[in-house]
Formats: structure tokens, sequence, C-alpha cells
């Protein structure tokens, strides 16, 4: 049971790495759930105060992604249209141009959600494109960075106990 558990909390942990970037995951809470499966193993001691502040953290990065894009749309002139419009854009982004879509996707999804819903000019459309990308670049890099907090933890756990777990 500990190896199916340890199994799973590992592709848990790459799932939510792989979150970061796709919007569908919630990168930060797949990867906690990836540790919290690792405690509980039989050989891993529980730390439920470990499990609690990062859990609040995962929780925390999750809800500040959903905030963040609308932050930065807004900032530089945006509205609903450029947010929609960014995670459209990532998805269609990612599917027909890879790893590029991540970038040009959302910038592209966002001009023209901004333009379909708010047709004043292009300029503003692409002020609120540019903030949108940056609110959505900052949320990716949060949310891979603690889901890479998360790998390191569950391996240096998984190292610290390694004679009892193989």
């Amino acid at each position: 049971m500990d190896t199916l558990l340890l199994t799973f909390g590992f592709l848990l942990i790459l799932l939510g790495l792989a979150g970061s970037f796709l919007p569908i995951i919630p990168g930060p809470i797949t990867s906690w759930t990836g540790l919290l499966l690792l405690f509980l193993t039989t050989v891993v001691s529980m730390n439920t105060t470990f499990l609690w502040i990062t859990g609040i953290i995962a929780l925390g990065i999750f809800i500040l992604d959903n905030i963040i894009p609308l932050l930065g749309a807004r900032k530089y002139g945006g509205g609903k249209g450029s947010v929609i419009g960014s995670t459209v854009g990532l998805i269609f982004g990612m599917l027909f141009l890879g790893p590029l879509g991540i970038l040009i996707g959302p910038f592209l999804g966002a001009f023209l959600g901004e333009l379909i819903v708010n047709t004043k000019n292009t300029k503003g459309a692409f002020r609120a494109a540019f903030g949108s990308l940056i609110g959505f670049v900052t949320g990716v890099f949060l949310k891979f960075m603690i889901s890479m907090v998360f790998l390191i933890y569950f391996l240096k756990i998984v190292w610290q106990y390694r004679a009892e777990l193989f």
C-alpha cells in the first residue's frame, strides 16, 4: 500500500508541475495532494503542521492565480474580455503552437478578447493584452515555484525514509 501511495503521490506532484502551465489543472493543490499521500504512508510520520501550512499556501496561490491576471488586465485598462481571451488563447496556443503558445496564446487571446468586448481601439486592447500577459506569467511563475518546492520536499522526505520505503 505504501508503494501505491508513494507512486500516486509522485505522479500528483508531477501533474501539479504540469498544472502550473495548464489552466485546467490546479497545480499547487494537485502537488500538495501528492505530499499528503506521502504522509499517509505507514513509514513517514504525519506532520500536520507542515501539511496545514503547505495546504494554506497552495490554496492561497490557487486563489491568487485567479485574481492576478484580472488585476494585471485592469491595471493596463482591460476588462473581462482580455482575461477570458487570455485563458482561451492559452488553450488554443498550447494546442496549435506547443510550448511557444504558452506566451503567444494568452497575449493574442487577451488582445482579441478585449477588441471583441470593447471595440475602442487597438492601442487600448494592446495595453490590456500586455497587462493580462504580465498577470498570467506572474501566476504561472508562482504556481511553478510552489510546485517545485513541494517536489523538493517530497524528494527530501522520500530520501530521508528511503530505507523503510524501498
